[in-house]
This record gives structure tokens, C-alpha cells and sequence, in this order.
């Protein structure tokens, strides 16, 4: 996975930056990896600066931790830091979806619209990811308030250690298209009080997915944990 010449064009260090990003993003970069320096220039073909930079800065967005003896690896989130982060983004985006609903034109409620049409039609695929961070992105710009779109945006980040979507269960997916149907209709009728309820009830559906999955992770209990 070397950089193409459009990520060299960007700097060698932020085309870095981006690229272990979507790793970390697709789970290719997990939770508890180590983020190897000679390792990580030669897979992507530049030198070990530019690759120092990219887990500077990813240690700033805290998504890489420095270990003791062991060097920098990808940080992994507990129970309660999940939990929080739903929460966080509950709050967040059902305000988004209530400012959206006063200030969305009907052009950009219509793209919302395709997107999710589009959605249903990826079903449980990897595009699923794509079209509904698009359609989230597309909720945050209509809203029209760039102070929130910086508090999503670096919720967003530290969202990313979870790894992949909670949409290539088929169920999970055909189930947010119908959440976002919900917020689409609030947005249609212009009632903000509406699109914020139902767009909590979309974060709060994808929240119980996720803590469902990160039990499974964990380790079982011993008889003196039970205790």
C-alpha cells in the first residue's frame, strides 16, 4: 500500500496521516497494534519522517498511545469510553439534526434523500460505510453551524479505534435506513423537536450494536470476578 502521487502532492506526512487513518478506520489497524516505524514507511513507500509525523498526530487526535518498552500502538477504548462517546454523539448529532431541520434547504434534504435510497441498495456491503458517512456529513452541512461540525468531527475520530461499521449486519443495516427515514420525514416537515428525537434514537440503536460487540470482546470473568 504505497502513496499514490495524489497523497504525495498533499505532503508525505499528512498523505500518511490520512492512509493510517483508514486503517484504523477498516480495523486493519486494531486496537493494542503497534505502529511499527520502519515497518510503516516501507509499506508505504517513504521514509520514517514522514511516518513520525503521522503518529505525532495521531497521538494528538488520542487514537495512538505511547507504551512503555514497546513504543507507540493503536489505543483501545473501555466500556465506559464507549458508553460516553454514544452518548456525546447522541447529543451532538440530535442537535444537528434539529438546526438542519430549520436550516436545510429542500436541495440539500433531496440529496439526504438519494443517499439514503442509495443506502438501500449497498445493504450490508462495505459502500454501506461510505453512503452513511455521507449521509451524516450531509445532515452536519445543512445544519449550518461550524462550531458543531468541529465537536462531531473530532467525536468522529476517536469513534474510528471502534473499527469497522455496525452496518454490515444486514439487520442493522435495513433497520438504519428506516431511522433515517424517520429523521428525513422531520426534516421535510420542519419540526426540529422531531428530527433530533429521531436521530438520538438512530445514534442510541447503533450504540446498543456496539456495546453488544465489545462484550463479546471481552475477556470472561474468573470465579473470584464474580464474586
Amino acid at each position: 500500500m504505497t502513496l499514490s502521487e495524489e497523497d504525495r502532492g498533499e505532503g508525505q506526512g499528512g498523505a500518511a496521516y490520512r492512509r493510517l487513518l483508514e486503517e484504523i478506520r477498516a480495523g486493519r489497524l486494531a486496537a493494542g497494534d503497534r505502529l511499527r516505524e520502519t515497518e510503516l514507511a516501507e509499506r508505504l513507500g517513504v521514509s520514517r519522517t514522514p511516518v513520525r509525523e503521522a503518529i505525532r498526530q495521531l497521538e494528538a487526535d488520542g487514537l495512538v498511545t505511547h507504551v512503555p518498552r514497546q513504543g507507540a500502538s493503536v489505543r483501545g477504548l473501555d466500556y465506559a469510553e464507549v458508553m460516553e462517546l454514544y452518548e456525546m454523539r447522541a447529543v451532538l448529532e440530535g442537535t444537528a439534526a434539529r438546526l438542519a431541520a430549520r436550516a436545510a434547504s429542500e436541495i440539500e434534504i433531496d440529496e439526504l434523500a438519494t443517499l439514503n435510497e442509495e443506502l438501500v441498495r449497498a445493504g450490508a456491503t462495505p459502500q454501506a460505510y461510505d453512503l452513511n458517512r455521507q449521509f451524516h456529513a450531509a445532515l452536519l452541512d445543512a445544519a449550518k453551524n461550524r462550531f458543531l461540525t468541529r465537536s462531531i468531527q473530532g467525536l468522529q475520530k476517536a469513534l474510528m479505534i471502534l473499527g469497522p461499521t455496525t452496518l454490515t449486519a444486514p439487520e442493522r443495516a435495513e433497520r438504519a435506513v428506516e431511522e433515517h427515514r424517520a429523521v428525513l420525514d422531520a426534516l421535510i416537515a420542519r419540526d426540529g423537536v422531531r428530527a433530533e428525537a429521531a436521530m438520538r434514537a438512530h445514534i442510541e440503536a447503533a450504540q446498543r450494536v456496539r456495546v453488544r460487540a465489545v462484550r463479546a470482546k471481552a475477556p470472561p470473568l474468573d470465579d473470584g470476578d464474580m464474586l
